[in-house]
């Protein structure tokens, strides 16, 4: 084996071909992971031709990098299968330094102890000095290939793989493992520091949540005041019912609406919680101070028009109202409250109810009242949706499988997507035996 030939021919290689948004895996990297495989390996009373081999594999690990990031340990295979056989190196040996190079690939898994070596020696700065250097050449890397896109993804990504890594040789345990949770430690306490600073802008939320609530109590009040209420058309919920009540016995609208709404605000400071209710209270207080202040004013008398800007507009200011945690009508309580027991949306609940308050106000007012006041709805509703979960569906997938933390990795930092990690275990019951 011709090792030292070998070297100089891929080091030059290395420092010539390789990408320049490489910071991290570098011809430098290659040479550190090899220095690294000399102690360990005497550490493991390793030498004579295993440790040329190991050596030879830490030179090939990441030449794959000469071509592409993704799936670099096969590519560094199929490089040491067609330049190691110039070296002198037999189809046996080759094969021992690519099993050797495949343990490496994340999550390690390592077969045999040549494996565990090389996968300690690539991960050996982890429990060095030098490791926020190291660290920061590779999230420059990472964030030019896009698996990370910010300080604050890395930093998680970071302690995610710190909490979960091992070393697997004695001597990197006794050397590095010590180093590596002092490392840990810190990068949990900068999150915790970073988390506490989040936390004290606190009073910035609170100030966008008060601009949201006015901003979809006047969007509520302008739909009620100039669409529907001067047109005889119907809101849904409590401040349907309070329009009703308005219909036949002239009441203050906005007085009604919130002294019907307060029993279902007094519900959901016990069933849902403390900030909620008060939220809704809040709400629904200047909903009625708004309704007091706009005066009723058609804007149009077409019943189109009416339901489609009107749902519109309304549909706007409740979907604002629910961004800031609170609902706009008594009636969304309940909706809200029944949506943590099944597997409907809050608007799918909120239009089931309401098709029952239209029927009502249907027997009432008319069949014609009732159906434009459904077609009202209907656009709330998909306004309620666009303001409150986005213009963009999302698709859930379930995996399970026994390889998870191969999968997890696999998204989470080659596709970059959000997963939740569900721990279970399999369970059966045996037939009785007779």
């Amino acid at each position: 084996m011709q090792y030292e030939q070998v070297y100089s021919f891929l080091i030059n290689k290395l420092e010539k071909e390789l990408p320049a948004y490489l910071s991290y895996h570098t011809a430098a990297h290659t040479k550190n992971v090899i220095a690294a495989v000399e102690e360990l390996a005497a550490g493991e009373n390793v030498s004579g031709n295993d440790l040329t081999l190991l050596k030879t594999a830490a030179l090939f690990h990441d030449a794959g990098f000469l071509q592409q990031s993704a799936g670099h340990e096969e590519i560094s295979c199929i490089i040491s299968r067609e330049y190691l056989p110039g070296y002198g190196y037999s189809n046996e040996q080759i094969e021992q330094i690519c099993r050797t190079i495949m343990a490496t690939r994340l999550p390690q898994s390592p077969s045999d102890h040549m494996g565990q070596i090389l996968c300690d020696a690539d991960l050996f700065y982890i429990g060095k000095e030098g490791y926020t250097a190291n660290a920061e050449k590779l999230f420059r890397e990472f964030k030019y290939t896009k698996v990370v896109k910010t300080e604050s993804e890395w930093e998680l990504l970071q302690i995610e793989f710190l909490s979960s890594h091992q070393y697997f040789t004695k001597t990197a345990i006794n050397l590095l493992d010590a180093g590596k949770q002092i490392i840990l430690q810190g990068l949990k306490q900068k999150l915790d520091t970073t988390l506490a600073v989040q936390h004290e802008s606190e009073p910035a939320r609170l100030m966008v949540d008060a601009i949201l609530t006015v901003l979809g109590v006047t969007i509520a009040g302008i739909a009620l005041k100039l669409f529907l209420v001067p047109n005889h058309f119907f809101d849904g919920g409590i401040t349907g019912i309070s329009l009703l009540v308005h219909e036949v016995y002239h009441f203050n609208l906005g007085l009604v609406i919130v002294l019907l709404n307060l029993p279902l605000i007094i519900v959901s400071y016990y069933t849902i919680g403390k900030r909620f209710a008060f939220k809704t209270l809040i709400s629904v207080i200047l909903l009625g101070i708004c309704l007091l202040l706009i005066p009723n004013y058609a804007m149009t008398a077409d019943k189109l028009l009416i339901s489609i800007f009107g749902g519109a507009f309304l549909g706007i200011g409740v979907g604002l109202i629910m961004r800031t945690g609170a609902a706009l009508d008594g009636i969304e309580v309940l909706a809200v409250y029944t949506l943590k027991r099944t597997s409907f949306t809050i608007t799918e609940i909120i239009l089931g109810l309401n098709i029952v308050i239209f029927t009502i106000a249907g027997f009432r007012f008319g069949l014609e009242t009732a159906l434009y006041s459904i077609l009202t709805y209907f656009t709330a509703t998909r306004c309620i949706d666009y303001v409150v979960e986005g213009l963009q569906a999302y698709t859930g997938v379930t995996i399970v499988s026994g390889k998870s933390d191969a999968i997890k990795y696999q998204l989470v930092n080659k596709l970059g997507r959000g997963i939740t990690v569900y721990k279970g275990e399999r369970g059966f019951c045996p037939a009785s035996l007779k």
